[in-house]
């Protein structure tokens, strides 16, 4: 019997848990779940046989322990600032580890001890980063194994609303943490262009955006994520002249998201005193210059050619020009837009949300030809509790997992998956459950 730890049981988790309680009785698995509520616990696992559920706090050092020591694998789902205590923990007692988080400066320092320990450390094994890792080792590697020299290599990936569900001007709901969604971007974008490096500050990043074609889906805003270039050595394309990773939004969304940004509503670091004795109408105010105007006036001026008649509606429609009341007390800007926005981008009973991602290589083939590929993955939800979101960030969990108990995979240490032991019978069995890329050649 082996068991299997699940720290957190938040909106990525549903189809994670589903997996490894439909899969428990055929693999002979225990399947813990652990977070501070128990409610979403009970929720998540229901009467399984196979599951305990647990009331679980991270902080609490002797339960952290004790729970780590008597299982075989952990799947961390908590923040990616919370993961290392349990990675710590999991390299001491000699447990495996699988996270969806971004492999942070402490967690690669500890490839050595996993290593010695026996043990794997994956981490970036969600949907992005994950599946985009996974999906376009396979392209590179193919293309190399064909005698080829990558040139170009541009990846995007947006966690959307599905057109059927699509009932805002911002063609936009949240199905993932609405902070990160508020926050994202901050920081410097940085990418490689036909050899030359390029930086996009955060002041800049949602007007300096290009358009992206999705086949059966139309046309959709994409802007810079913060790291590209770490990511061309993880590749082997180290000297590869043009490399970007992007989000996708649907059309028009950056520019109004722009308006907040000047505004500085998205600012999570200090507290407007008192907040919740203001409206909408008064917080804005206090971010715009002293004039006669109106409100939206002063606002469009600010804006000048950043601002059009399309993204001023979509700010209107949010509310945050009206006379309501805030509901938060000595909260940042960033936390009152997202209380805001929590309202108005909620994914309603029978919503659907949607996972976009779009893969752009173009190489040199060995007869100094140039070709192009295109990799589009389009993954629709079903509700609000099995969302594309939840599947494409748990599935990869869940499914290597299960390939590391069976020994299937032989790598230790700190590891992403872009491994072919890793990502070939990834990629294969998400096909098997709708998760499947549509390549393009010309």
């Amino acid at each position: 019997m082996k068991n299997i730890l699940v720290i957190g049981a938040g909106r990525s988790a549903s189809s994670l848990i589903k997996y490894l309680l439909d899969h428990a009785a055929a693999e002979n698995w225990n399947v813990t779940v652990g977070d501070v509520s128990m409610e979403l616990v009970k929720q998540k696992t229901g009467n399984h046989p196979q599951a305990r559920p647990l009331t679980f706090d991270i902080n609490n050092e002797v339960q952290r322990e004790q729970e780590i020591k008597r299982t075989d694998i952990v799947i961390s789902m908590l923040p990616a600032s919370m993961h290392m205590n349990v990675a710590k923990d999991c390299v001491r007692f000699k447990k495996h580890l699988v996270t969806a988080s971004y492999v942070s400066k402490e967690m690669g320092e500890l490839h050595d001890e996993a290593k010695s320990a026996g043990i794997i450390l994956i981490n970036e094994n969600g949907l992005d980063p994950g599946i985009d890792h996974a999906s376009a080792m396979k392209v590179i590697d193919e293309i190399h194994q064909q005698g080829g020299e990558l040139i170009s290599f541009k990846s995007y990936c947006g966690g959307l609303v599905a057109p059927e569900s699509n009932d805002n001007p911002w063609g936009y709901k949240f199905s993932w943490n609405p902070r990160n969604v508020i926050l994202a971007g901050q920081g410097t974008a940085q990418y490689i262009e036909n050899g030359e490096y390029k930086y996009i500050p955060y002041n800049r990043l949602y007007t300096q955006t290009n358009t992206i074609e999705v086949k059966g889906l139309g046309s959709f805003d994409a802007y810079a994520n913060r790291d590209s270039l770490s990511y061309r050595k993880v590749y082997g394309i180290e000297n590869i002249p043009t490399m970007l990773r992007g989000t996708l939004r649907m059309e028009g969304y950056c520019k109004a998201w722009n308006v907040f940004v000047k505004l500085g509503l998205t600012d999570d670091t200090y507290k407007i005193e008192a907040s919740d004795t203001l409206t909408y109408r008064n917080l804005v105010e206090a971010f715009l210059p002293h004039s006669n105007q109106s409100t939206k006036e002063k606002l469009v001026a600010l804006m000048g050619d950043e601002m059009d008649a399309e993204a001023l509606s979509k700010i209107e429609w949010t509310g945050i020009l009206s006379d309501e009341k805030i509901k938060l007390s000595n909260a940042s800007p960033a936390q009152i837009l997202q209380d805001l926005l929590e309202r108005k981008w909620q994914l309603k009973e029978h919503d659907k949300d949607m996972i976009v991602m779009q893969h752009q290589f173009e190489y040199r083939n060995k007869n100094a030809e140039i070709k192009n590929i295109t990799s589009s993955l389009i993954v629709k939800g079903e509700d609000q509790i099995y969302t594309a979101m939840a599947k494409t960030v748990g599935l990869p969990l869940a499914i290597v997992t299960k390939l590391i108990l069976q020994g299937k995979i032989s790598s230790r240490g700190v590891v992403i998956p872009t491994i072919k032991e890793i990502y070939q019978p990834l990629l294969q069995e998400l096909e098997t459950m709708g998760v499947t890329f549509v390549e393009e050649h010309n």
